[in-house]
């Protein structure tokens, strides 16, 4: 472990945490998306596990509403796990490139998605079905890019929880969903003593941002923060694609 590498995950982990701290979310994608540019996204992946819980286990314990969230949710957290098997191994396999592209594109989506400022609407009699094939798809793609925010983010915006709720489902979801990527990475080998040692020491950058987030989000406007945060998440999902295609 080189100082180098440790400056710029300290650098990663302290936007990545400032952005959750902002809009109360976005600390793995901005993460995963900036340190997969000098590693592999199985190494990010790994990095993130430690930070990701941190900030996420009390996000989802700290409110009225995490039982009642569990039990509607359960279809999508299932989901990811049966996901997370369906496409276990691409991640941590050999040829990092596809996984690498695979991290790309979800970051367009994801950005153009935010960009767009579409917004869906589920019936909650819908969601029975809907919710375990956003889980499986999400898991799926997590577990091939190390990013679970699409399609399960679009999905609980859909829901049309109240705003106390929806932050509740935000940590209950990356919650679990860190648990199921640990587990992809465990099977595929992918952790050693250098990216644990990483993984610890990102979480103190994560919680300083997050908290000068936390502390800016009264300040600034979160429509123009929000804007420039995508358009960032754009130009990082196009240079991974274009540097692993050409």
């Amino acid at each position: 472990m080189d100082f180098a590498t440790l400056l710029l995950v300290v650098a990663a982990y302290l936007l990545a945490g400032f952005v959750k701290g902002v809009i109360g979310m976005g600390l793995p994608t901005v993460a995963i998306g900036i340190l997969a540019a000098v590693m592999t996204p199985a190494q990010a992946a790994a990095i993130l596990v430690a930070p990701s819980l941190a900030t996420n286990i009390w996000q989802a314990l700290a409110g009225p509403h995490f039982l009642s969230l569990l039990r509607r949710l359960a279809g999508m957290l299932i989901g990811i796990y049966v996901g997370a098997w369906l496409g276990a191994g691409i991640l941590t396999g050999a040829n990092a490139k596809p996984a690498a592209i695979g991290l790309g594109l979800s970051l367009i989506v994801y950005a153009l998605l935010g960009l767009s400022k579409i917004h869906f609407s589920i019936p909650r009699a819908a969601e029975i079905w809907v919710g375990p094939l956003v889980g499986i798809a999400t898991g799926a793609i997590m577990a091939a890019t190390g990013v679970f925010v699409i399609p399960a983010l679009p999905y609980l915006n859909a829901l049309g929880l109240q705003r106390d709720e929806l932050v509740q489902a935000l940590g209950v979801h990356f919650s679990i969903s860190t648990f199921a990527l640990a587990a992809v990475l465990w099977s595929g080998s992918a952790f050693d003593f250098n990216l644990d040692l990483l993984s610890l020491a990102a979480i103190v950058p994560a919680v300083v941002g997050m908290a000068i987030g936390q502390h800016v989000r009264k300040r600034v406007s979160g429509e123009t923060f929000r804007f420039w945060l995508f358009i960032g998440l754009l130009i990082l999902g196009a240079q991974l694609v274009v540097r692993n295609v050409v």
